[in-house]
């Protein structure tokens, strides 16, 4: 797409930002996979809509208060780019747009109070539990609370989950095959902390030593994801130096922490670029490790649920399917419309409840069609928006939760 964008004084990612619009043909092909479009129905809620206002707000044809209503309802799932025919880099555009665009912009008080408890709490884990205790006890009256602030209620968990302090080194079972580091996640570690557990335990038991670096963050994709550039900056920087160097990969098990290190050398630039290319999600990892299955049958029917951040962000489809259908009795179930998002997308539920609410009764049904004993997902926020609309009726869990149970013989 011809452009006039003044590259220069867009900021220091204008030159990605012109070359994701240029990429752009206008062809349409994102407008079926893009679920802001499948649930609103308009042009400009569609990729194919969002770049062209971002072009013209860029070019100064377009006024920004105008285009921001349409640029906050994405998603940031990035299914886009799994679609799109010309390669457009859609993450190059819409995140440093929204960095570009927050500090011109005009926010109401309940907003700014809202983007202060997310970024000042869900980033920091002691913040975080501390919020999720009050919650639980003030859920019998959420219907006092601001309108504003009641869909947090509604991703809070039954109870709160114990949670062990994390060692800073687990040796390997057996013969040392690897020894790789592991980025925990902020929200994860308080509101499911059994998947770092399970993962720890599925790697030491392939002979994987695992580095639990103490000085690492939050990864940053909160606040990059919303415009918060000097936060995502200041969390990259921080983690690039906390995690050593002398490991064979860096590895993630939360889709969007994995995507947002992946962006690393866009967020803080060249300097990352060692640290972003030896960033892999743990299944992915394991598959191509060589996973050494027990002998042993367990029969169990799984719907697998794609995480957006996995599936479009990092690529990774086929390495959990492969990983799973190792394990003698497992049988794999897939579920209608893979590429359309839960409606999780970080903080996304809790600044548009009414999408991510009709996202999220969208893939629960489609999930239940599946007609399987639990759905497994590579993704914390993808976790709980799911068990919150799936509740009794279909079990679901972490894909390094199922694995960690099926070599323990549990369930």
């Amino acid at each position: 797409m011809k452009h006039s964008i003044p590259v220069d004084q867009c900021g220091p990612r204008g030159a990605e930002m012109a070359a994701a619009v240029q990429a752009c043909v206008h062809c349409g092909f994102c407008l079926p996979t893009c679920p802001t479009y499948q649930v609103m129905g308009e042009e400009m809620d569609s990729p194919r809509g969002r770049i062209t206002l971002m072009k013209q707000v860029l070019e100064g044809r377009q006024p920004l208060e105008t285009a921001l209503p349409h640029i906050d309802a994405c998603l940031g799932c990035l299914s886009c780019e799994t679609a799109c025919p010309s390669g457009v880099q859609y993450r190059d555009l819409i995140s440093p747009f929204r960095a570009w665009a927050e500090p011109q912009r005009e926010r109401s008080r309940m907003d700014r109070l809202r983007r202060w408890m997310l970024m000042n709490v869900l980033p920091y884990c002691w913040r975080m539990a501390m919020a999720v205790r009050l919650g639980l006890m003030a859920r019998p009256f959420r219907k006092a609370m601001p309108k504003a602030l009641a869909p947090m209620f509604d991703l809070l968990p039954q109870r709160m989950p114990r949670r062990e302090p994390l060692r800073e080194l687990y040796e390997a079972h057996g013969e040392k095959r690897a020894r790789v580091a592991l980025l925990t996640g902020c929200a994860q570690q308080v509101l499911a902390p059994e998947i770092n557990a399970a993962t720890i335990r599925v790697l030491q038991s392939q002979g994987v030593e695992v580095v639990v670096p103490r000085r690492q963050q939050c990864c940053g994709a909160l606040a990059w994801h919303v415009g918060e550039e000097q936060r995502a900056v200041k969390a990259a920087k921080a983690n690039v130096a906390a995690f050593p160097t002398d490991v064979d990969a860096i590895l993630t098990n939360a889709a969007g922490c994995g995507s947002t290190l992946h962006e690393y050398p866009l967020i803080m630039g060249e300097g990352a670029k060692a640290f972003a290319g030896k960033v892999q999600d743990v299944a992915q990892y394991l598959d191509a490790l060589g996973f050494r299955v027990p002998d042993k049958e367990r029969k169990v029917t799984v719907v697998m649920q794609d995480a957006c951040h996995l599936l479009h962000g990092q690529r990774v489809q086929s390495a959990p399917r492969r990983l799973l259908a190792k394990f003698p009795g497992v049988i794999i179930r897939e579920v209608a419309d893979p590429e359309l998002c839960c409606g999780s997308a970080g903080s996304y539920n809790l600044e548009h409840p009414d999408v991510a609410a009709a996202l999220g009764r969208r893939k629960a049904e489609a999930l239940l069609a599946a007609q399987a004993d639990v759905c497994v997902t590579g993704n914390i926020g993808c976790l709980m928006q799911l068990r919150a609309h799936l509740g009794v009726r279909l079990r679901v869990t972490h894909t390094m939760v199922l694995v960690d149970e099926y070599l323990r013989n549990l369930g």
